[in-house]
């Protein structure tokens, strides 16, 4: 399943997220929400204009890492069995 979210450097949810992720195994494809043409792409896609903004398949999920961590666990299903109890805040 493609997982891909849309972070900006500076943003501590983003880190987290990413750190959540590579912790659990679950590859993902980072896009960069400085780069306009991303920005755009990802506002078009969702309407909204926060960082992080996580896809799972069709699904997109966006708030703070704490609000997407359970969501993205459910998405990804037995994926995620041991990334639901791993690290980040």
């Amino acid at each position: 399943m493609d997982v891909v979210i849309y972070t900006t450097p500076p943003c501590p949810d983003c880190l987290a997220l990413k750190r959540w992720l590579e912790a659990s195994g679950i590859p993902y494809e980072e896009r960069d929400l400085t780069d306009r043409a991303v920005m755009e792409e990802v506002k078009a896609r969702t309407g909204v204009r926060v960082a992080p903004v996580t896809f799972v398949g069709d699904e997109f999920f966006y708030g703070t890492f704490a609000d997407q961590r359970p969501k993205i666990a459910a998405a990804l299903g037995p994926i995620a069995k041991s990334a639901e109890k791993g690290t980040g805040s």
